[in-house]
């Protein structure tokens, strides 16, 4: 006679996910949501009369062309080294007490040396209630390498 050995039937339980191991995935699916808002927000929300809040140095060019006011908000020794023809200087730390001097029946375009002072300008004469007010992206450097006109001197 043969005998069979059995085995003792065995039932997997399942072990209990550690408290660590839910923190961690729960912090990792809120960073990554995270990233993909910062991501996906939009640059800046355009003017409350529809007009783009940051444009191109083409577009930019465009705008000049049409009779936009060219607004530059560097210092005085960059302007010096070079501007866009027909643009006004009134640097960025200026522009609240300057205001009387930018029109408000223009386009206006802010430029400054890389846009990021431009943006900070747009936002000044905005709240101060000037209507089509845009930014250039990409700045004179990019307007220059682009091969557009500039000047130097005062």
């Amino acid at each position: 006679m043969s005998q069979s050995k059995r085995r003792p039937q065995t039932t997997k339980q399942s072990q209990p996910v550690s408290l660590p191991i839910l923190a961690a995935a729960a912090v990792m699916v809120i960073a990554g949501v995270a990233i993909l808002l910062l991501l996906n927000r939009p640059q800046a929300a355009a003017s409350p009369t529809g007009f783009p809040a940051q444009l191109s140095v083409n577009e930019a060019v465009t705008l000049r062309e049409q009779g936009a006011f060219i607004l530059d908000v560097r210092q005085p020794e960059e302007w010096n080294d070079f501007h866009v023809p027909d643009s006004t200087l009134i640097p960025l730390g200026e522009l609240e007490s300057r205001l009387s001097e930018v029109p408000r029946d223009r386009d206006i375009v802010v430029v400054c040396r890389s846009g990021n002072r431009s943006q900070q300008g747009r936002d000044i004469l905005l709240k101060a209630g000037f209507q089509n007010v845009t930014s250039m992206a990409g700045g004179l450097r990019e307007w220059q390498a682009l091969g557009y006109p500039t000047i130097t001197g005062p």
